[in-house]
């Protein structure tokens, strides 16, 4: 057997087990998995190390302008970098479409933006802020038909929230085309009535972004959410799931048959609103919508993460400098409710979760793979060719070094933000070695790959989106009458 590459003695995991093999590799695919294989051309000994799927990142802002009107601290190049040395070979982006912006225009723009730039492969969702006649019936249409099966809509922020009516219009031309609708569930004028009664009194301080956002408006916005999706039988995926409420009642709808998915991230496992609290304008570098909450809603999610309830781990990555560009447009007087949104983590997604879930025993290797790649691959229309090691599968894989102990800093990270709410955790265990599609891009500290080096990879149909036995017979009956309902 000739091999371009083999990764050899090392301790193989995918999401349904884990095996010692060597690894063939050629012309950019796993060509063969077996106990022992010849060295190939290039010949890598993991011994001692776990050799895993790359990650696949489906949830993160890049080279976007956000509703506010700031760009993101990181383009395509240090993105896709800080994500390979965080062990992720694939991410999914968001296209964002302004009110006045015309699909086409949008995703070429961002198309020509990536090619340029990005270093390991990547796709796009669609956030959708105007859905007018033209943008369903013509432009998304044709967007899925590019292999862009996803989209993102919201129901808070005046710039970019949709009604009721216009997310059943969403939904029901989703069903119709195969895609899948990804959700921000908050109550919008739940914040809005907060915020403007805590402005009046002068409480302008960071920390009062998460008394604003507070937990009832996610779990109410998510509750009407999976009522509008009954309502046309179609499947929703409810992102950054932070609260305890709203985990509780995504997995009891789950369990009366709703097509509701969600996700969760780092930041409501490993923060906590009083983070924001601090003196200054430090507190901004924790804001990020839904806040994280408190210690009985990070073990929610801990909980919702291993049960199965949050389906996928992404990291939101939101990466806005600390200075006027980004979090604090007016400085020192800047509100609660002007500084920019988000937190960076793209590169942490996967030490902080395989330290604090793997290392610990809280979770196995099998279920940090489902949570980090493999289930990704299947919600977005990247299986088979992403998100497990197999024969066929692309040969995006990264290996492990279970013992290597890590003090998070700022300037040891790769992305252009210059903070990280991470400062001075220990993480055990991180990626070594990254390999996208069998080139190496990281390998011992080092950046291998060139700007430009990644590739756009076309989606398919969500395995979310298959048809299932309909256990809601009313809403079915109802769907069947009026022609609405999923693709099959």
């Amino acid at each position: 057997m000739d091999f371009d590459l083999t990764i050899r003695h090392g301790r193989v995991c995918n999401a349904d087990g884990s095996v010692e093999a060597d690894i063939g590799i050629r012309d950019g695919r796993i060509a063969a998995l077996a106990p022992t294989l010849p060295a190939g051309r290039e010949d890598v000994d993991a011994t001692g190390r776990w050799v895993l799927p790359g990650g696949i990142d489906s949830h993160c802002h890049i080279e976007q302008l956000s509703g506010m009107g700031v760009m993101c601290a990181d383009d395509f190049y240090s993105g896709t970098v800080s994500a390979a040395f965080g062990g992720t070979t694939t991410i999914l982006s968001f296209a964002a479409q302004h009110r006045k912006d015309e699909i086409p225009a949008v995703l070429a723009d961002y198309h020509r933006r990536a090619a340029e730039k990005a270093v390991i492969d990547y796709g796009f969702h669609l956030i959708l802020t105007n859905p007018d006649e033209t943008a369903l019936r013509v432009h998304l249409p044709q967007a899925v038909r590019d292999g862009i099966s996803s989209l993102k809509v919201y129901m808070t922020y005046d710039k970019l929230k949709l009604d009721d009516y216009q997310l059943l219009d969403v939904l029901a031309t989703a069903g119709e085309l195969g895609a899948l609708v990804m959700l921000h569930a908050e109550n919008h004028d739940m914040i809005r009535w907060i915020a403007h009664r805590l402005l009046e009194r002068g409480h302008t301080a960071p920390k009062f972004h998460a008394v604003a956002h507070d937990a009832l408006a996610e779990t109410e916005a998510t509750h009407r959410a999976i009522a509008l999706s009954r309502l046309v039988d179609v499947p929703v995926l409810i992102v950054h799931v932070a609260g305890q409420e709203t985990v509780a009642l995504i997995r009891a709808a789950q369990q009366l048959g709703a097509s509701v998915l969600a996700e969760s991230c780092p930041q409501y496992l490993f923060l906590k609103a009083h983070d924001s609290d601090r003196p200054g304008m430090d507190g901004a570098k924790f804001c990020c919508s839904p806040p994280p909450r408190d210690a009985a809603s990070q073990e929610a999610v801990w909980t919702g993460l291993l049960d199965g309830t949050l389906g996928v781990f992404s990291s939101d990555h939101a990466p806005y400098r600390f200075d006027v560009s980004g979090k604090l447009p007016k400085g020192e007087a800047t509100t609660f409710k002007e500084m920019a949104n988000g937190v960076p983590g793209i590169e942490l997604r996967l030490p902080l979760l395989f330290s604090e879930g793997v290392m610990t025993g809280r979770m196995s290797i099998e279920q940090f793979v489902a949570l980090t790649a493999t289930n990704h691959a299947r919600l977005y229309g990247l299986a088979p060719r992403k998100g497990s090691i197999a024969v066929g599968a692309d040969a995006d894989i990264a290996l492990w070094d279970p013992s290597r102990v890590v003090e998070v800093r700022a300037d040891m990270l790769h992305d252009n933000v210059g903070y990280t709410p991470y400062e001075g955790r220990r993480i055990t265990g991180w990626p070594t070695e990254v390999y996208s599609r069998g080139r190496p891009v990281v390998r011992a500290g080092k950046l291998l790959a060139a700007r430009g080096s990644g590739q756009f990879v076309a989606r398919g149909r969500s395995s979310a989106l298959r048809p299932v036995t309909q256990r809601d017979p009313a809403r079915g009956a109802f769907s069947a009458l009026v022609g609405l309902g999923r693709a099959d």
